[in-house]
């Protein structure tokens, strides 16, 4: 398994998940890649432990943007099982391991808020959403994408 190095920076435009490693591989990736493809990849903390997988990742439909990725942890044959939403910023994808890793301790996931797959909360509360954020040190991305998508006509 590889682990994040300090001088080996992942690429990341800022608002976006980071890429690290040297898979490329065929086809689209890892710049542009279905998100069916992402779903399932394990997520390891910076203590290196394997947190759980991602289950869904979340768009912005009016945004454009992806939103959030979420986590899915803990439980047994889907039962008891924890859901939470991670900020699409805060994740580095591992082309190498093909994992995402999150630069944020096991037991600080642990005690992130979380939510079951009978109780979502409401994503588009931007109250809800800057409180994530916070927790996880990130922007919230509709404020660092903002001018980017602004619905202004193009000049030609």
């Amino acid at each position: 398994m590889t682990t994040l190095d300090p001088t080996n920076r992942p690429s990341t435009s800022g608002t976006g998940a980071a890429i690290m490693g040297s898979g490329t591989g065929d086809g689209p990736g890892p710049s542009v890649m279905a998100a069916d493809t992402l779903k399932g990849n394990k997520l390891f903390t910076s203590d290196l432990e394997e947190i759980g997988k991602i289950s869904a990742i979340m768009l912005d439909v009016r945004g454009g943007r992806i939103a959030y990725a979420v986590l899915s942890s803990g439980g047994f044959l889907g039962m008891g099982e924890k859901l939470h939403a991670i900020p699409w910023s805060a994740l580095t994808l591992d082309t190498d391991e093909k994992c995402f890793r999150l630069d944020v301790t096991a037991d600080r996931v642990k005690n992130a808020p979380a939510f079951d797959k009978e109780h979502w909360p409401s994503m588009a509360d931007e109250q809800w959403g800057s409180s994530l954020h916070q927790y996880y040190n990130r922007q919230p991305y509709w404020l660092a994408t903002r001018e980017v998508v602004e619905n202004r006509p193009l000049e030609h």
